[in-house]
């Protein structure tokens, strides 16, 4: 910055600054996980953001490749730990694809309430720790005190509280309790008038809405060009989610239910909803409106769980078919996707008729939605940068794997 004066007393001068590579972790308590984020900085401004993945990495994939598709099971909780059921369900979905299974009409209604109340619990866990990363403290204790009781609800499921394996190949490996889904349903109605209160305390908040609005705005055009998914890519208008428009086998548990796939079209949401409009400071795309599909979904699950409660109850069949342990695998190959909470996660097995795959892979919606950071991150406050990366609700254990 030069300056110029008539005052001969004061001479010209230039004001340079030098550009600083920062560290934001692998440590970093806004980075969800093991997460190493380089920012190029001149000043308070980001020039460049790289993030360096791998501190989290455990082989799953060729660990896949040694075991029978059921004993990998335990390993897809490990991935999105904190969607196990859901990691479970697309696992289980693909070997299924490979053998040509029709599992039970029961077993399917099942995974529904299984896999929608994993999403209510992830999504709490994305606004709890969302709110963290802003700074503020009361809504992360909001939502783990939630979380807790659907815990507590897979534990007399499975006998597990975060790494479940209790979706696998054929259904799941055990019925529902007796009286189970009672409980569920009081769960859910004494949840619902909480879901105003983070509304209250996070989502009209005149600071959070500061620290999310406009910032990190990510356009449809961007968000497909990256392969974006789930509540990411719906934040930014593009109406997709793989429960309506993916494969047959994943949408035909979902046939007869009613819902509406929760995404931002102009910026608002209808004005008949029952929570607050979005605020005139919000930008379709930014941090605040992808928060808000979250929350959103959250409604949308407890009304898929309700619907699939009924159908439960009068569906036939046993939970799961009956197979053998060590069962051969075809010759082929499949791949599947399914909505998990984050996005699109899909998985790919190739089998050469052994009962043990030649080869799995797995494909992140954390991996592609992290990808865009570099372009969310140009030009913002070093300050931004955790609202932008919690905005997009990454897991580090299903992008390393």
């Amino acid at each position: 910055m030069s300056i110029e004066v008539d005052d001969p007393r004061i001479i010209e001068f230039d004001v340079r600054t030098d550009e600083m590579l920062v560290n934001m972790g692998p440590q970093h308590p806004s980075t969800h996980g093991v997460l190493r984020l380089v920012l190029r900085t001149d000043g308070e401004i980001v020039s460049e953001t790289t993030p360096h993945l791998g501190y989290l990495h455990r082989c799953a994939e060729k660990i896949g490749e040694n075991l029978t598709p059921r004993q990998f099971i335990p390993y897809t909780d490990r991935m999105d730990y904190l969607a196990g059921m859901n990691m479970n369900l697309g696992w289980a979905l693909t070997v299924e694809k490979l053998m040509k299974l029709e599992i039970p009409e029961k077993a399917k209604h099942l995974r529904v309430i299984i896999a929608e109340l994993n999403r209510v619990a992830s999504h709490l866990v994305g606004m709890g720790a969302y709110g963290l990363d802003l700074g503020t403290f009361s809504p992360f204790l909001y939502a783990f005190r939630e979380r807790e009781k659907i815990l507590d609800l897979f534990e007399m499921v499975c006998g597990a509280r975060l790494t479940y394996s209790y979706l696998t190949v054929g259904g799941a490996t055990h019925d529902l309790p007796q009286g189970w889904l009672q409980k569920c349903e009081k769960f859910l109605k004494d949840f619902e008038p909480v879901i105003a209160e983070c509304h209250a305390l996070l989502t009209t908040n005149s600071i959070f809405i500061k620290r999310t609005a406009g910032i990190g705005v990510m356009s449809a055009e961007m968000a497909i060009d990256y392969g974006c998914t789930g509540p990411v890519l719906r934040g930014s208008g593009v109406d997709h989610d793989l429960r309506r428009d993916g494969e047959e086998r994943y949408t035909e548990m979902y046939d007869g239910y009613a819902f509406e796939v929760i995404v931002e079209k102009d910026g608002h949401y209808p004005r008949d909803h029952q929570y607050p409009a979005v605020p005139r400071e919000a930008i379709l795309g930014d941090c605040w409106h992808r928060f808000y599909v979250r929350m959103l979904e959250v409604v949308q699950a407890i009304d898929l769980l309700r619907q699939a409660f009924d159908r439960y109850s009068t569906a036939k069949g046993p939970h799961s078919l009956s197979l053998k342990l060590g069962e051969k695998l075809p010759k082929g190959e499949a791949y599947l996707e399914t909505e998990a909470p984050r996005g699109q996660m899909g998985f790919y097995i190739v089998s050469d008729g052994t009962s043990i795959p030649w080869r799995v892979r797995a494909r992140s919606s954390c991996f592609c939605n992290l990808s865009v950071t570099h372009e969310l991150c140009r030009g913002v406050l070093i300050a931004d940068v955790p609202a932008i990366v919690g905005s997009l609700d990454i897991v580090m254990g299903e992008i390393d794997r």
